[in-house]
């Protein structure tokens, strides 16, 4: 259960999982009577209020280089926009894999629309989680067009899932108006 507010989430008693005074504000108590559902539950509305795919992104130091990236190709309103959105982050590493040279080039005015395809070939329309792809192979279409191929059957270390060979190195990471899920390397259309 992913829960958008505190005072929305809320698990009916009859389920015996969570009892939760009427009245009680944010920083009132829960009654656990369940066990590893009801701290699942929790663990969702922890997610930060009001945080939708940038500022997810632009609070973790692993996607610095895709931040000012989806900033210069002029993508932050599409990714602030309501969704839901699905986007296969590249972390730093990923794009410092890339031959010398080629992110600084991709950054330039010049090569805004390059650097707009190659984004939008991460992003699918749509929430995509871990879960509804494991034990499954699937074709989705990008924003940018193309196909990608999810394999939830195999990664690094025989079980996990990977992108056109990309291994999701971090998997769902929540925001307002969809998911990252952090990957390896930069994809690049054909």
């Amino acid at each position: 259960m992913l829960c958008k507010s505190f005072k929305r989430c809320r698990v009916a008693r009859d389920f015996g999982m969570i009892a939760k005074d009427e009245s009680m504000d944010r920083r009132g108590t829960l009654k656990l009577i369940g066990g590893g559902a009801a701290l699942a539950t929790l663990g969702a509305c922890a997610a930060p209020q009001g945080a939708d795919i940038i500022d997810v992104a632009s609070g973790n130091p692993n996607f610095s280089t895709l931040v000012a990236a989806i900033q210069a190709a002029g993508l932050v309103d599409t990714l602030k926009g309501e969704g839901p959105f699905t986007v296969f982050a590249p972390t730093n590493d990923a794009f410092a894999a890339l031959p010398a040279g080629a992110v600084d080039s991709l950054l330039l005015p010049e090569n805004k629309d390059q650097l707009v395809n190659i984004l939008t070939y991460h992003v699918v329309r749509g929430q995509i989680t871990a879960g509804d792809v494991l034990g499954t192979q699937q074709t989705v279409v990008s924003l940018q067009g193309g196909v990608l191929a999810i394999d939830g059957t195999v990664g690094k270390v025989g079980t996990g899932v990977t992108v056109n060979g990309a291994n999701v190195v971090q998997a769902d990471v929540f925001a307002t108006n969809g998911v990252i899920h952090a990957i390896d390397q930069v994809l690049l259309p054909e």
